[in-house]
C-alpha cells in the first residue's frame, strides 16, 4: 500500500481531503523527471564551454543576441520533445476533482516549460517566467513567435544543435525597433510582479500548499511556502531529499513528486468525502 511505502502519506491524504483551496508551488525536481535537463545540466555538448551566467543575462544577451537566442531556442525544442510525467497529470488530475467540487488547486511553478499544461491543468503563474512568452528587448511588448515547435516527425527526439546555432531573434512586430527576447526571467533581474503577488494572494488564502520537487534555497521563491505556515495553512513538501524547509513542513514526503503526487492523489480519491465536513 502507498501509505506504507511512502511514511506521512496517510497523514498528507487527511490534510488533502480537509482542503477546499490548495496552492502547488513546483520546481526543476518535477521537470527533471520528464528529461528536462536542469538547468547546469543543460550546460551539455556545444554548450558546455558557457557558463549558465554567459547565457541567461541580459549583458550577454545585448553582447550576443544570436547566440543567447539559439540556447534558449535548443532549449525550448528540447523540451517539446519531453512528456509530462505522472506528477504533472497528478497535479491536473487533482485540479479537476476539486473544481468539479467547487474547489480550486492553484499552480505557481518555478518551471519555465510548459508540463502543467500540456498534462491538462490551469497554471497560475511562472515565477521564473516561460520559454515560450517572448517578449521585446526593447519595449516589453509580448510576441506570439513560436520557439518551441518541433518539425513533422521530430517529436520525442532532442533537436539538433547545429541546425539551431547562430539563429538571429525575430525583431518586434509592434515597435519595429527592438528584438524578442526568451521570456525568462534572467540572473539579476527580478520575478515577475504580478506572477509573485497572485501566489503570495492564492498562499495567504490557502488550506493547504503542496511543495513538489524544488530545494527551497533560491529566493525569493525559497520564503514562498513560509507565507502558507504564516496564514495558518499546511505544508506538505515532496522532495527525495532533506530541504532547509523540511523540519518547517507540516509534512514531509520522501521521494520524487513523480511518485509521490500519484500516491497522494491516489489516497485522497480513495476516500473522498469520508472525512470531509462542511
Amino acid at each position: 500500500m502507498d501509505a506504507e511505502i511512502i511514511p506521512g502519506l496517510a497523514e498528507a491524504a487527511d490534510l488533502a481531503r480537509a482542503a477546499r483551496r490548495v496552492v502547488v508551488l513546483s520546481g526543476a525536481g518535477l521537470s527533471a523527471e520528464s528529461g528536462v535537463p536542469t538547468f547546469r545540466e543543460a550546460q551539455t555538448g556545444l554548450w558546455e564551454r558557457y557558463s549558465p551566467e554567459q547565457l541567461a543575462t541580459e549583458d550577454a544577451f545585448l553582447a550576443d543576441p544570436e547566440l543567447v537566442w539559439s540556447w534558449y531556442r535548443w532549449r525550448a525544442r528540447l523540451i517539446r520533445s519531453c512528456p509530462p510525467n505522472a506528477g504533472h497529470l497528478a497535479v491536473a488530475a487533482w485540479q479537476r476533482r476539486l473544481a468539479a467540487n467547487g474547489d480550486a488547486l492553484t499552480i505557481a511553478t518555478q518551471n519555465v516549460d510548459d508540463l502543467h499544461e500540456r498534462a491538462g491543468a490551469e497554471v497560475l503563474a511562472h515565477l521564473h517566467g516561460s520559454l515560450f512568452d517572448d517578449r521585446c528587448a526593447d519595449c516589453g511588448e509580448p510576441a506570439a513567435h513560436d520557439t518551441g515547435t518541433a518539425p513533422e516527425g521530430d517529436a520525442g527526439s532532442a533537436p539538433d544543435l547545429e541546425s539551431m546555432l547562430r539563429v538571429a531573434p525575430p525583431r518586434c512586430a509592434v515597435c519595429g525597433v527592438g528584438v524578442l527576447r526568451p521570456g525568462v526571467v534572467w540572473f539579476g533581474e527580478m520575478l515577475p510582479a504580478d506572477a509573485l503577488a497572485n501566489t503570495l494572494a492564492a498562499l495567504e488564502q490557502c488550506d493547504l500548499a503542496v511543495v513538489a520537487g524544488t530545494s527551497a534555497t533560491v529566493q525569493p521563491a525559497a520564503s514562498l511556502p513560509y507565507a502558507a505556515l504564516g496564514a495558518g495553512a499546511a505544508v506538505v513538501e515532496v522532495n527525495p531529499e532533506v530541504t532547509e524547509f523540511s523540519t518547517a513542513a507540516t509534512v514531509h514526503l520522501r521521494g520524487t513528486a513523480g511518485q509521490v503526487l500519484p500516491a497522494l492523489v491516489r489516497a485522497y480519491d480513495g476516500h473522498h468525502g469520508h472525512h470531509r465536513s462542511d
